[in-house]
């Protein structure tokens, strides 16, 4: 996912709102007055699969550069693929590459941001003139900018609908001519606010929701070409960035890791605790994979029954 330029309040699809974070900051103070760091502190691990799934497959990612979209391009690269993957920040981007490398993967960071129809294109170019084909992508990247609905101004609503649909529409639109010969699998990350959304969410509600209507119209016109498109729709996940919104970038681990887990006991249904980045993206990599050729066209939850309680 990539960051937004909007000067406040920026979050991204797996963020709580705001009085909640105030919450969360108040656990985590709670720790100094002696919470002990071994109850309930570690998160699940996604174990690595073992698989080649990717194997001379070349693979797209957008918004690559940190969460849900970096532990994707690692795992995609992991599994044999050839990932090309992109975001705003430079230096994120170079990292995530370098990591993936190191590990004796074969991965290309380009910059683009999807709201810039010539740097899309610019991305899709990029992928055909370093591996000749394009297989799979995932189109990941997204932002929110959250308040009521009156008080946006047009430009931050603008920014979060061209960010989170439209730049879906142009990844779609010069990722598809390079797969009606071949086929292809496309994953777009929608969220479960599309399901069940919040206060303060109008904006990315109505782009996430947008999704999947555009991914449904998509399957429809390209089944026919051997193209499967899927909608992947998570809910509440633990990234960096949520430390970073929290202030929190610098808290140890252990003690981030009971801070939000006792937020999630009390604010997350169903499962009561925040998904990893590394389960979302093992979730993306499934559907992206030639393990289910039947399934196109459909809205995969993976939220820990977070959206149960909507009915």
């Amino acid at each position: 996912m990539q960051h937004s330029t909007a000067p406040s309040r920026v979050k991204r699809r797996h963020l709580v709102g705001g009085a909640a974070l105030g919450m969360l900051a108040s656990a985590v103070g709670g720790l100094a007055g002696g919470m002990a760091l071994g109850q309930g502190a570690t998160l699940p691990q996604q174990k690595p699969s073992g698989r080649r799934r990717f194997a001379d497959k070349t693979i797209i990612v957008t918004g690559g550069t940190s969460g849900i979209g970096r532990a994707a391009a690692i795992m995609f690269a992991a599994e044999g693929g050839r990932v090309v993957f992109c975001g705003r920040n430079v230096e994120r981007g170079t990292r995530v590459e370098d990591e993936i490398k190191a590990a004796g993967g074969n991965a290309a960071f380009v910059r683009a941001d999807v709201r810039n129809e010539a740097e899309v294109k610019a991305l899709v170019d990029k992928t055909i003139e370093l591996h000749g084909r394009l297989d799979v992508a995932f189109n990941n990247a997204g932002i929110s900018i959250e308040k009521p609905l009156h008080q946006y101004n047009a430009a931050e609503f603008d920014d979060v609908i061209n960010t989170d649909l439209r730049g879906v529409f142009l990844s779609m639109k010069y990722q598809i001519p390079h797969m009606l010969q071949k086929g292809g699998s496309i994953v777009v990350t929608s969220s479960s606010n599309a399901i069940a959304t919040t206060a303060n969410r109008s904006a990315y509600s109505a782009a996430k929701r947008g999704l999947v209507g555009m991914v449904q119209a998509a399957t429809l016109e390209y089944a026919q070409y051997g193209i499967r498109i899927n909608t992947l729709i998570p809910g509440t996940t633990d990234t960096p960035f949520i430390r970073r919104l929290a202030g929190m970038e610098n808290l140890p681990d252990a003690a981030w890791h009971v801070a939000i887990a006792q937020w999630a006991k009390a604010h997350v249904p169903g499962m009561q605790r925040v998904a990893t980045a590394e389960e979302i993206a093992a979730f993306a990599l499934m559907l992206a994979s030639d393990d289910h050729p039947y399934a196109t066209g459909g809205q995969f939850i993976i939220d820990g029954g977070k959206t149960a309680q909507a009915g």
